[in-house]
């Protein structure tokens, strides 16, 4: 039984169908980049995004022939407004970086109710504001998850899942439900908001869609990504290094003790609902990952191509004594930081092009071994193996670096882009195509392992990180 995915990132949407023996086939993509029309703010079409997700899912409905499910998975946060009647999208679409309610979300905080900029939920009061009042009951108001599905159904679904639900702010505690009281508070009304359905189940036939399949994997990207490389229970974990990079591990059916960020800088999140079984994990953040690579390609100009990258690295066995701190966004887990900037230091006479590059990809990579060292002190648990794909995870030199500087071993996707394979397992398990867990963690299939050959300096990492940090204080400052 073969499953169509909509994979809809930040800059772009993907189509592809996914065998029961775990291979993609019939791939197709179109960019969708955001707009950003002054510092802080980051927008997107909407309506163009929605009609990419058509056009590539059916080109690759063309190419594949009939499929028996459709598994969703989207970026997480980003928020849209839009007429029930008539599905126009109502302004531009919020991306989930755009940091334009900084100020609502610390009005909010005085009154003891903490929100993140890049959580929908301070997002989706400033849509609201910008449509007339008599009009609210006739809106939907959703993340991206919500419109893609809306549209998928010709508007006959107004849902999401459980775990892009819980990445809004606006879940209760337990994972079970909206929290009308913050709804409240924040003007939101629940007509407005979409239906809660399971991440694997059946949820709505895809209409618009020749042989109109059923939808029944829905998932936000990263969680689509753990589940993707069949990190479906406590043990391994998984890290995406894209734009920016995410950390994710199953806990289990028990939320962690901290209901929001933990003193180590990393947060319960919802790993997925089916059924009766809704699981519980982890997730720590660096805010800049690929973003580093791209910097020395686009701003230095010291490489022409991302992949030049492991080449030019390749020319030095270490950076003699170069350290880059990649903090170009500030710093994630464990040290929020938003006043943190990019650093290198150790730079001598000596210092060359191989030196930079090296530094900058052992940077990223030091981060990684932050983000290992936070979620094992937040789960009690030892992480032995760690998982990587994204852009990033094609690069040898980088991957090696990884291993080295968490001191494990590192398993490459075989696929660029987990999450596709994690929205065909959710849609999968719901129609039979695999039986249960067990059956997702069989399929994982490693494209490469590397396993540490030499100890990075964890030590002058954190002296490195330590001179970087609170650059411009009054960003320090602000914690969210």
């Amino acid at each position: 039984m073969s499953i169509l995915v909509v994979d809809v990132g930040t800059s772009g949407v993907r189509a592809a169908v996914v065998r029961p023996d775990g291979s993609v086939t019939a791939v197709h993509h179109v960019e969708v980049l955001p707009d950003s029309p002054m510092a802080g703010l980051v927008e997107f079409d909407a309506a163009a995004m929605a009609a990419a997700a058509l056009d590539v899912a059916r080109r690759t409905l063309a190419e594949a022939g009939p499929v028996d499910a459709v598994g969703v998975a989207t970026q997480r946060a980003s928020s849209i407004v839009w007429d029930r009647a008539t599905g126009t999208p109502l302004a531009p679409g919020l991306g989930w970086q755009d940091l334009r309610t900084v100020g609502d979300c610390l009005v909010l905080q005085a009154e003891g109710l903490r929100f993140a900029p890049n959580q929908s939920a301070t997002k989706f009061t400033h849509l609201l504001a910008l449509v007339d009042p008599d009009r609210v009951r006739d809106l939907c108001i959703g993340t991206v998850d919500s419109w893609i599905v809306w549209n998928l159904t010709d508007g006959a679904a107004h849902v999401t899942d459980v775990s892009n639900a819980a990445v809004t702010g606006l879940m209760r505690a337990d994972g079970t439900d909206w929290d009308d009281a913050l709804l409240a508070r924040l003007g939101i009304p629940r007509s407005a908001v979409p239906a809660l359905v399971d991440s694997s189940g059946s949820i709505a036939p895809a209409t618009v869609l020749e042989g109109a399949p059923m939808i029944c994997g829905l998932a936000g990207d990263q969680q689509a990504s753990l589940i993707g490389q069949s990190c479906v229970a406590p043990g391994p974990a998984k890290i995406t290094f894209g734009t920016g990079g995410m950390l994710d591990l199953v806990v289990g059916p028990t939320r962690p003790s901290f209901a929001g960020r933990s003193s180590n800088g990393s947060f319960p999140i919802v790993a997925w609902r089916r059924g009766d079984e809704l699981i519980w994990g982890l997730e720590a953040i660096m805010l800049s990952a690929g973003t580093n690579v791209e910097w020395l390609r686009d701003d230095l100009g010291i490489i022409d191509s991302v992949a030049e990258s492991h080449a030019v690295a390749s020319q030095c066995h270490d950076t003699d004594g170069v350290v880059y701190v990649p903090a170009l966004l500030g710093l994630g887990t464990p040290r929020w930081d938003f006043g943190a900037r990019g650093a290198l230091f150790g730079l001598t006479r000596g210092s060359g092009r191989p030196q930079i590059v090296r530094a900058v990809l052992e940077g990223v990579a030091h981060r990684g071994a932050d983000l290992v060292e936070a979620a094992e002190a937040d789960a009690a648990t030892t992480i032995e193996t760690l998982r990587v794909d994204g852009g990033m995870s094609a690069n040898p030199t980088f991957v090696q670096a990884l291993a080295d500087a968490t001191g494990r071993r590192v398993e490459v996707s075989p696929v660029l882009e987990a999450t596709t394979l994690g929205a065909a397992y959710l849609a999968g398990l719901a129609i039979g195509t695999w039986s249960g867990w067990e059956d997702i963690a069989a399929l994982w299939r490693p494209r490469t392992i590397v396993d540490p050959v030499r100890a990075l300096d964890r030590a002058q990492w954190g002296r490195a990180v330590d001179r970087a940090a609170a650059w411009i204080p009054d960003l320090s400052a602000l914690e969210f």
